[in-house]
């Protein structure tokens, strides 16, 4: 059988200059002509033309679907419906019409000719010039081994130029190997290939080897079978440590605006949630226009977003603080429930402006799909997320170490009545503290609204786990608040698989509240005679 495979991937090669001088109209129209042996080699003619056209027409051969028109003699796909049958010309797809009763010849084939057409369509789909096809031809032939393609598979193997092409090849290749009676050498090499290969697909074929198999390749099979597991363990715990930080992006961009208000100014703002929810719903609006106006500038949408969501949540959040929050100060009670009137107010606005449904907005095409690393999926838009989270804070912290404006803000958190004394106007500070806060919680908004509904109710999601994150990381510190909200996250991910994400939660607030009775401060507490005192 072997031979015979080799035999015909040669003959299919030489027909390739035979078919250079017969066309494929040609080929075809000789199908119906003598004996099964010369529809064979008519097969491996068709096989080496190249056309695009060649695969389907084997394919229908295969089928048992090709048969000759009486009328004029045109080879043609008969398709039926009911009890009647149509025509369509194989070539060019030119529709005959109905065929009546006895119009037409089938064209007849055998089992040693379906051989020949599925090693021909082997041969055409692994040699074929595009590597996507070959990709897609040694994928399939992974999903289903035969182990009597596996010398053409072999072959394909040693003339593939192409790294991705040929390792999906050697896994085809592998699996032949170990469905078929290959020699134990070889069955040993592709134990050791599906071992590198390392995912669960690999698994359970090596399961079915080690139980299936004697001697060294059962042994060898059942040792790739723990080293999966092993490896397979290693990478889930990869996962969830990726799943943590992609939580804990979330919850630093939606936590560290409120750090300052509340670190700051001592401000409990329950409004936090629905400046989020402006930033959401301006992403909306930009999107929306860009959509209408300028749609080539998609991808650009979430750049032009940001600097926007940052102005308009700002310019709310200075207004919160300057028509109701400078008259509660020390008072927080009063500032809570001002606030959590304020957060209703907000939510009854948007609903009234854009309604209480799910608003989308779409990925740009460099946040959208996502790719493997090692037995880890990543998507674009979580990747994306934390490097923005990253970068917001870096460029928060040099804004408050390097700036004016900085200054006066950690003047006024280490001991506001000194500060104000020093000349520093704690009013205007408070403002555009909370504007900051507000900017920040903005831009947080245009971040979830690439993995989130962006609805009334958005911010709701976010601001219980935001005041959590605030609280362990230590009130008013930016450090304390990236602490928290990474080690809150992978917490939350190393639990869910346990415990489930409700009761997840439930565990995490527990410890803060356990955590909190020790250091009431936090992770980092803020120094200052203010604060001290």
């Amino acid at each position: 059988m072997a031979l015979l495979r080799v035999l015909l991937a040669a003959a299919i090669t030489c027909a390739a200059s035979l078919a250079a001088a017969q066309s494929l109209e040609d080929l075809v129209a000789t199908l119906p002509e003598g004996s099964y042996d010369d529809r064979g080699a008519v097969v491996a003619q068709i096989a080496g033309t190249g056309d695009d056209r060649a695969l389907k027409v084997l394919e229908s051969l295969l089928e048992g679907d090709l048969e000759v028109l009486d009328s004029n003699g045109r080879v043609v796909e008969i398709r039926s419906e009911g009890r009647d049958d149509f025509a369509t010309d194989i070539l060019t797809g030119e529709d005959y019409g109905e065929v009546p009763s006895r119009g037409s010849s089938r064209i007849r084939v055998n089992n040693s000719l379906r051989r020949d057409i599925r090693a021909a369509m082997g041969t055409m789909t692994l040699r074929h010039p595009d590597p996507a096809r070959r990709l897609a031809a040694a994928q399939a032939a992974f999903r289903s081994p035969d182990p009597d393609q596996a010398e053409l598979l072999s072959e394909a193997l040693a003339a593939e130029t192409d790294p991705q092409v040929a390792e999906a090849l050697s896994r085809a290749v592998a699996v032949a190997a170990l469905e078929g009676a290959a020699p134990e050498a070889a069955q040993l090499e592709a134990v050791a290939v599906l071992s590198e290969m390392g995912n669960t697909e690999a698994r359970t074929i090596l399961a079915a080897a080690a139980a299936d198999a004697e001697g060294p390749v059962a042994e060898a099979a059942s040792d790739a079978v723990r080293h999966i597991d092993q490896m397979q363990r290693l990478w889930g715990l990869a996962q969830n440590v990726w799943f943590g930080l992609s939580l804990g992006s979330v919850l630093l961009l939606a936590a560290i605006g409120l750090a300052i208000t509340f670190g700051v100014m001592g401000v409990i703002n329950m409004a936090h949630g629905e400046l989020v929810m402006i930033g959401a719903y301006t992403t909306f609006v930009v999107q929306e226009a860009i959509r209408s106006s300028f749609p080539a500038l998609f991808d650009w949408s979430l750049l032009i977003a940001a600097p926007l969501a940052f102005a308009v949540a700002g310019g709310v959040g200075v207004a919160i603080e300057r028509g109701v929050v400078r008259f509660l100060y020390g008072r927080p009670l009063e500032t809570l429930l001002a606030t959590w009137g304020i957060s209703l107010m907000l939510q009854q606005a948007v609903r009234s402006i854009f309604g209480p449904n799910n608003r989308e907005v779409g990925n740009p095409s460099f946040m959208s799909g996502a790719f493997e690393l090692g037995q880890m999926t990543v998507t674009w838009n979580r990747l994306w997320i934390l490097v923005f989270a990253l970068a917001v804070f870096a460029v928060l912290l040099f804004v408050l170490k390097k700036t004016p404006i900085g200054l006066q803000m950690r003047a006024v958190t280490q001991n506001r009545a000194m500060a104000s004394n020093m000349g520093i106007r704690t009013g205007w500070v408070d403002a555009m503290t909370f504007g900051l806060g507000a900017g920040i919680a903005g831009l947080a908004g245009v971040a979830l609204s690439q993995i989130d509904n962006v609805s009334p109710n958005l911010g709701q999601s976010y601001i219980v786990d935001s005041f959590m994150v605030v609280v362990f990381g230590g009130a008013g510190n930016i450090w304390g608040t990236l602490a928290g909200a990474f080690s809150l996250g992978i917490a939350n991910k190393f639990l869910e698989p346990w415990t489930g994400a409700v009761l997840a939660k439930i565990l995490v607030l527990v410890f803060i509240i356990l955590f909190i009775q020790k250091r009431p401060r936090g992770l980092f507490a803020v120094r200052g005679r203010a604060v001290d005192a």
